[in-house]
């Protein structure tokens, strides 16, 4: 029942993801959504759906409850090794909740709370609580640095949410906050302008090939060639699971006939953009790999001209500021895309802009973006969440592949 749905990254000390925030349509303020069993068996027959495994991957779901539901009508099916559960922000008036957060915790689960003002640790639910949540943007930093030592002392992890920027990262990190809720990780860090390094030369003529029209086999395998690595990777995202289940694939000239330019066009860009933002928090690259399938399924929707796939390398490119801490036309500068890729990704193009404001619409359950990107492209609204879905199951796949090959990035203290 977890198909209208958004996910918002909660990333560690080390910029990777512990767990995923998810936003629900149909629940008043994202919360879980108390779904009478008439709408329940609809939603299910009808569109597609998801399994919490498949929205977050491995990795936890904080879910926002309502003092109701978690009183009356708590969801016992869900898994406690795998879900924490969110409290609404001061719902501590309500008659029995204390009670029932007992029995939830006794269940097995994790208990976390919004709470800007940092409670008093004489409150009566503070022994249960083992996740604060604290909006940056709103709580005084003086607020927040008197009372984290008293959550820590209690064994306390507290999450920073808006968290925004860099800065805003390094600040909450060195106050001692655990976790970090916000886009920091896709904006662009402020360094001196560099030019890509050579050792990544092969990789932007990579890219070029990707975009390109034709498609010159010999002159993959020659640049493929320069570096085994290159060779080696490409052959594990090509088999993959999640992109091929059937036939193992022994070489770039097997995976040509097997799969056909348009997906090894995707495959070669995928790998490059891998490797550019080999320093950089994985879930980056993760949000390029749903963006580049959501787009990619878009156009198929809108029936434009997918060879090359420009819909993909416009989605998968669309966080390079960000993954090279440069401005999107200094990057482009370097890079021998087509002219239809670079501008889409100067914000040139109606169509992609739309793609884009739907892309950042789901990811930040912005519901009524996602009903008016719907009307601009035509595409039933139910259809474009079916659609994100996917994306994110490619993505998830994708990216386990992906992690067994980049180590996380060594942050400086």
């Amino acid at each position: 029942m977890f198909a209208f749905i958004a996910r918002q990254p909660i990333l560690d000390r080390d910029k990777d993801v512990f767990a995923y925030e998810l936003l629900f349509r149909d629940g008043k303020g994202g919360s879980f959504p108390d779904l009478d069993s008439d709408k329940a068996k609809y939603i299910a027959n009808r569109f597609h759906t998801l399994g919490l495994d498949d929205i977050c991957g491995e990795k936890k779901s904080f879910i926002n409850f309502s003092s109701d539901t978690i009183i009356s009508r708590f969801p016992t099916t869900l898994n406690p090794e795998t879900v924490v559960v969110e409290l609404d922000e001061n719902p501590f008036l309500q008659s029995g909740l204390l009670e029932a957060c007992q029995h939830i915790k006794q269940l097995g689960f994790k208990l976390a709370i919004d709470d800007p003002m940092m409670m008093s640790g004489k409150h009566e639910i503070f022994p249960l609580i083992d996740i604060v949540k604290v909006d940056v943007s709103k709580a005084r930093y003086e607020v927040i640095e008197k009372n984290i030592p008293r959550f820590l002392d209690s064994n306390i992890k507290l999450v920073a949410e808006q968290v925004d920027s860099h800065t805003d990262f390094n600040n909450c990190r060195d106050l001692g906050f655990d976790f970090f809720q916000g886009y920091f990780f896709a904006t662009p860090e402020a360094r001196i302008q560099r030019q890509l390094p050579a050792s990544k030369m092969n990789l932007v003529d990579l890219m070029g090939e990707s975009s390109n029209s034709n498609f010159d086999l010999n002159r993959i395998n020659q640049i493929i060639e320069r570096d085994a690595a290159l060779s080696y990777l490409l052959l594990k995202f090509i088999n993959n699971p999640t992109i091929n289940k059937r036939y193992k694939i022994t070489s770039l000239k097997h995976a040509l006939a097997y799969m056909g330019e348009v997906e090894i066009k995707k495959f070669i860009a995928l790998l490059s953009l891998a490797n550019l933002g080999d320093d950089k928090p994985l879930e980056l690259i993760h949000m390029s790999l749903v963006r580049a399938k959501f787009f990619d399924l878009l156009s198929q929707e809108r029936k434009l001209n997918t060879d090359p796939p420009v819909g993909f390398l416009v989605g998968l490119f669309s966080l390079l500021d960000a993954l090279l801490d440069q401005s999107m036309p200094d990057i482009l500068k370097q890079l021998p895309l087509t002219d239809d890729v670079n501008t889409a990704l100067l914000g040139k193009s109606n169509e992609f802009n739309h793609y884009l404001s739907l892309a950042r619409a789901f990811e930040s359950a912005l519901w009524l973006n996602v009903i008016k990107q719907s009307r601009e492209l035509n595409i039933d609204q139910k259809h474009l969440h079916s659609l994100y879905n996917q994306a994110i199951v490619w993505g998830n796949g994708v990216r386990n592949t992906i992690s067994s090959y980049f180590p996380r990035p060594v942050l400086k203290q």
